[in-house]
């Protein structure tokens, strides 16, 4: 069975930081592209950041480039997003997304809330 289990939102005030995590399980995590999407009320599902089977491809938005840094470690098959000087604007749900487009496969999480208010 194939789960991708996000944690680390929350609530944190402009200028703070938050380190999301995915664990994955049910599939072969090193062999997929894994990425960060966000969706703010009434706005469409962006993508945040990608990284790469072995990380050494990665790719940010410009909204969060400088600011954000995606990590992965496939021993543990989990993906992160440390996230600093939030912004009010970065508020949303994050989800967690695995892709392997040579299988069609697409997997997502349930998403956690990231909350950036004074």
């Amino acid at each position: 069975q194939v789960q991708l289990v996000e944690s680390g939102g929350g609530w944190v005030q402009p200028g703070g930081s938050l380190r999301l995590s995915c664990a994955a399980s049910g599939f072969t995590f090193s062999m997929f592209l894994m990425s960060w999407y966000r969706q703010a009320p009434g706005k469409e599902r962006e993508l945040v950041a990608g990284i790469s089977r072995t990380g050494g491809s990665i790719t940010y938005a410009d909204s969060v480039k400088g600011r954000f840094t995606i990590s992965r470690d496939n021993a543990k098959n989990t993906v992160y997003l440390q996230m600093n000087s939030l912004k009010p604007e970065d508020t949303a749900v994050y989800y967690c997304n695995a892709k392997w487009s040579a299988t069609d496969s697409n997997y997502w999480g349930q998403g956690t809330q990231v909350t950036v208010s004074s």
